[in-house]
């Protein structure tokens, strides 16, 4: 039986103080290899603060825990097996594309014949010779990304990749993202962008007050707040007979005036509708729409927050 490799990440009651100010809060939590693990919280959560953490560039309070398979307390064991971009790439603005990415593979030990390859898995491929300076916002953070691939790593971290990027820029950010996650890279992003992180991201963290609130597959997160069933009958003037053949069916149901909403939690959302779409046609009301609407990433989120989901 082959045994599971160790996750990409693991802290156990990772802590940060400043002062009175606890900005992470006895945080523990696995993060699995080859997930694409979305980071989630809002602005002061201890996102940030985290990751910083995990990188060696703050010490934590207390607790600990291991980047792949290496104590956190020796980030020098792990770094050069790790690619980050926070808060911005910092680079040199005179300088062009490759320029960059050489004196940056010379200071980090990295083979520069990479530098077409990582140029062409952000898609700045054909402008190497452009100047860091005169790049756009997208450009920029493409070319950070980049630079935090150029070691092969193993865990690439991105603290708001999308932040301050136009929609065409957060597309091409989100299809980087899905690239860069190939051969099993473990990737963990932070993002405000809750639609996006849905998109890419197979895995979940969020935090609040610096303490985790929830960890696990994204998939499993709608089950805090359930399904809802949408049913429309071709006649308007079911609509009422059809919210009956729903209340003795078990179900309690709300009305938008068109159309009944209602919600399933612990069922199959699936086999639930079909017995509803049995149900109506026995009763002579034939349905005109009839669909499951899941919980969107966003949703569940503001619920969360707003005290709603446990």
């Amino acid at each position: 039986m082959t045994t599971p490799p160790p996750p990409a990440v693991e802290i156990d009651g990772l802590t940060k103080r400043y002062g009175d100010r606890v900005a992470v809060d006895r945080l523990t939590v696995q993060i699995p290899r080859g997930a694409v693990a979305g980071f989630i919280g809002p602005n002061g959560a201890g996102k940030t603060t985290t990751m910083a953490m995990l990188l060696g560039l703050l010490r934590p309070t207390s607790g600990g825990g291991t980047v792949l398979g290496e104590p956190i307390q020796h980030p020098e064991r792990y770094l050069g097996r790790v690619g980050a971009l926070l808060e911005g790439p910092a680079l040199w603005p005179a300088l062009n594309s490759v320029e960059n990415l050489r004196v940056l593979a010379r200071l980090g030990g990295h083979d520069q014949r990479r530098i077409p390859e990582v140029l062409d898995l952000v898609g700045l491929g054909a402008r190497g010779g452009d100047r860091f300076g005169r790049y756009s916002l997208g450009m920029k953070q493409r070319l950070g990304i980049a630079a935090a691939l150029l070691g092969h790593p193993e865990l690439l971290i991105l603290d708001e990749p999308t932040n301050g990027l136009d929609p065409a820029g957060i597309s091409d950010m989100r299809d980087l993202i899905a690239r860069a996650a190939a051969d099993d890279r473990t990737v963990l992003v932070s993002s405000h962008l809750l639609s996006e992180l849905e998109q890419i991201c197979d895995w979940l963290m969020i935090i609040e007050g610096g303490r985790l609130v929830y960890a696990g597959e994204a998939a499993a997160l709608g089950a805090h707040t359930g399904n809802e069933i949408l049913l429309g009958p071709a006649e308007p003037a079911d609509l009422l007979a059809l919210a009956e053949v729903v209340a003795a069916a078990g179900h309690e149901a709300g009305s938008t005036g068109e159309q009944l909403v209602v919600p399933i939690d612990g069922a199959d959302p699936r086999a639930a509708a079909a017995s509803l779409n049995r149900a109506a046609a026995a009763a002579g009301i034939v349905l005109a729409e009839l669909h499951v609407r899941r919980p969107t990433l966003e949703s569940v989120y503001l619920r969360m927050f707003e005290g709603e989901v446990a």
